[in-house]
């Protein structure tokens, strides 16, 4: 008996130490990485997306994985990686231009608060009625306006600096990329076996992250791109400065749920009709409400559809957290920690929910 004992005990002794040994080591190799885990994340879901590209080109090359994979990659980096970095270079052209303009003081806001005060005296004295004037409104008004253009400047003064580490950031997404492409079942299918939470489990949370990343890049990212692209081309035709700069950020305000583009080309519009430019100000409000609005209630049901099986306002507060915590990439990384916690939370539901007693 005591024998048993004796080996039951060194047994456990052996499985506590190869866990902890388990443990520390992967800790230690996500430690090692983390600096790269935003690359690789996106690299995993731009193999998700492409991933039936790559399936057709294998068929059509019977089999040669390496060169379907190759000519994937190759497409990713035609028709995403350099078209992005191009928009990138003019942006932050366009924003050390806007910065100029503004330190040059060639954008006139005093005429919306002059506006207020000659024609809507009513308005003005409601804001006096809160101890609020319309010179103190264009006094914070201008202050908002120079450390805007001070952060536009210091964004592509960044860029600028970070530039080498941007290039390596694109070329380890590329090279990561091809390898998922080769490599992504039969990763998939050693996690499967590896985790021990039961293979259906796992192919569960496997495909819906799939589903919530292909998703928000083919719905949300290709009808932001669509919205941006239209109000950036309208206000150029218009004269509008910086044109590409407002369509960048009606494209990224075009990702959350609410509001989107519109928090730009709205007042935008008003601006126009105050400085007594009617024809601009009705152009923007037709294609702004019926052309960029169409935009978002055809294409997001049509592309989207149902693959995120989320509430809005679940999808809103799980991309604005994303966002806050992870930049950018956090418009993708929110949705799919959202998606992923509430299918743990059914499979909890599932397995264990039914187990209790009814009082």
């Amino acid at each position: 008996m005591r024998l048993d004992n004796d080996r039951t005990t060194a047994r456990r002794v052996r499985k506590t130490i190869f866990f902890i040994l388990v443990t520390l080591t992967t800790v230690a190799f996500f430690g090692l990485i983390g600096p790269f885990l935003l690359t690789c994340f996106w690299a995993a879901v731009l193999a998700v997306i492409f991933y039936n590209v790559y399936r057709r080109l294998r068929i059509w090359l019977r089999g040669r994985d390496s060169i379907a994979a190759g000519l994937t990659t190759l497409l990713v980096v035609l028709f995403v990686i350099v078209p992005f970095g191009l928009l990138t270079l003019a942006l932050v052209n366009q924003a050390i231009s806007l910065y100029g303009q503004i330190e040059a003081g060639s954008f006139n806001t005093s005429v919306v608060f002059d506006y207020i005060d000659t024609s809507l005296p009513d308005l003005a004295n409601a804001l006096s009625d809160f101890g609020v004037s319309t010179a103190d409104l264009r006094q914070r008004f201008n202050t908002a306006v120079g450390q805007g253009g001070q952060f536009v400047a210091n964004w592509a003064i960044g860029f600028g600096s970070s530039l080498l580490n941007t290039i390596i950031q694109f070329t380890l997404v590329i090279y990561l990329l091809y390898f998922f492409l080769v490599d992504g079942r039969a990763i998939e299918r050693a996690l499967v076996r590896t985790i021990p939470m039961g293979d259906v489990r796992e192919r569960t949370l496997f495909r819906r992250f799939a589903q919530v990343a292909r998703a928000t890049l083919k719905g949300t990212l290709i009808v932001a791109f669509v919205q941006g692209a239209i109000g950036g081309i309208l206000f150029a035709v218009l004269g509008i400065p910086a044109a590409l700069l407002w369509g960048v950020a009606m494209m990224l305000l075009a990702l959350l749920p609410v509001g989107g583009s519109a928090i730009v080309w709205v007042p935008a519009a008003i601006i126009m009709f105050i400085q007594g430019n009617v024809t601009s100000g009705i152009i923007i409000v037709v294609v702004g409400s019926l052309i960029i609005g169409l935009v978002d209630n055809l294409l997001r049901p049509l592309l989207v559809g149902r693959d995120t099986q989320m509430p809005d306002y679940v999808v809103l507060i799980s991309t604005l957290g994303g966002i806050a915590m992870f930049g950018l990439s956090g418009f993708v990384i929110g949705p799919t920690v959202a998606a992923l916690f509430i299918t743990v939370w059914q499979m909890m539901g599932q397995d264990y929910g039914g187990n209790r007693e009814r009082v």
